[in-house]
């Protein structure tokens, strides 16, 4: 049996040729576009105006939902984590993240790009059984699919910081946020999706050279190569002087402030000169630090620092003028970590 067509890939022309293709008004495909991305239906089935001829072939040579939600974990502090079961039996996960914000919540979904990931950072559970296979783009779109409906989304923000290093899976990667983002299509706005990466800096490169419109985090973790060079494996091949290099050409072309994230690691990068380095990084970006206590994944050693050496390494960054942002422990009561979950279910039974 022939795969089905990605519904997120086409544009509505491109849908409209593959309608008339199998016999069926090219106008079609607007009311499709209008179903899916006006009205929140995602089954052919029930969307309206079309002919049932017209539903049965959607049906079976269109996917609109590559994957299932097969189970949730809640936390105490609102955090919920999703479990999404894809066709090929693996399994990814995405997490809703719930923050006060001007006497309300601001949600933040984050997704995942890659069944495992092949980046290999030393506090993450996504790489502890390496990469499996990179996302398609409707298995991106997928995760957020469950809390889309016809009256809007449940959440405001969109960060790619789940599983999967996104930058190593491009191409699908931007074909899921131009469904996300494109005014024919959901028109999520721009300003309010983030794309978080380890630090490939050719790609890095590649997004200055484009019209990318997204926000982009950097996921630091260490601000001198012979701390981040413990943490990250990649730093090996883009120490830091060319990740930032990349970062500040992106900068210029983006016009949008950068996130550094930091994980701190109690003993490992939490230490004051680290801090004092980790200023002048981001000085030079002109970039945001978001610093964030490490989530103990089950099987490595590290644990976070307490909450008065995390404030101490934060009053640096304040007395030197870096914006930045301290996150507040969320989620490790439910294995939040990226990877955990999935991990579980993806391993050998």
């Amino acid at each position: 049996m022939p795969a089905k067509i990605g519904f997120y890939r086409l544009s509505r022309a491109e849908l409209g040729e593959a309608l008339a293709g199998a016999g069926f008004e090219k106008f079609r495909a607007a009311q499709v576009f209008d179903a899916v991305y006006r009205k929140k239906i995602f089954d052919p089935q029930s969307m309206p105006s079309l002919p049932k001829a017209l539903k049965d072939w959607l049906s079976q040579n269109v996917e609109f939902a590559e994957g299932r939600l097969a189970g949730n974990r809640e936390a105490s502090d609102e955090t919920k984590k999703y479990l999404f079961a894809l066709a090929d039996g693996k399994f990814v996960e995405s997490v809703l993240l719930e923050a006060p914000e001007g006497g309300g919540v601001r949600k933040t979904l984050c997704i995942s790009t890659q069944v495992g990931c092949a980046s290999g950072c030393k506090f993450c559970a996504s790489g502890l059984r390496g990469f499996i296979r990179n996302l398609t783009a409707g298995e991106i779109v997928a995760q957020a699919l469950p809390f889309v409906s016809g009256g809007g989304f449940e959440f405001e923000n969109i960060v790619v910081m789940g599983m999967g290093e996104p930058l190593a899976n491009l191409d699908n990667l931007l074909a899921a946020l131009e469904a996300f983002n494109s005014p024919e299509k959901f028109g999520f706005g721009a300003r309010r999706i983030t794309v978080s990466t380890c630090g490939l800096a050719d790609k890095i490169e590649r997004l200055a050279d484009s019209d990318f419109p997204y926000r982009l985090a950097i996921s630091l973790h260490g601000a001198t190569d012979a701390v981040r060079g413990k943490i990250m494996p990649i730093n090996a091949k883009f120490p830091i002087e060319r990740l930032v290099a990349a970062a500040e050409k992106f900068a210029a072309s983006n016009g949008r402030m950068i996130t550094l994230e930091y994980i701190l690691i109690k003993g490992v990068n939490d230490s004051f000169d680290e801090a004092r380095a980790l200023v002048k990084i981001a000085r030079r970006l002109h970039a945001h630090v978001n610093l964030i206590p490490y989530n103990k994944v089950e099987s490595l050693d590290w644990e976070r620092p307490n909450a008065a050496r995390r404030a101490a390494f934060a009053r640096i960054l304040k007395e030197a003028g870096v914006s930045h942002t301290l996150r507040r422990e969320k989620g490790s009561g439910i294995d939040a970590a990226c990877g955990q979950l999935a991990l579980r279910e993806n391993a050998p039974r």
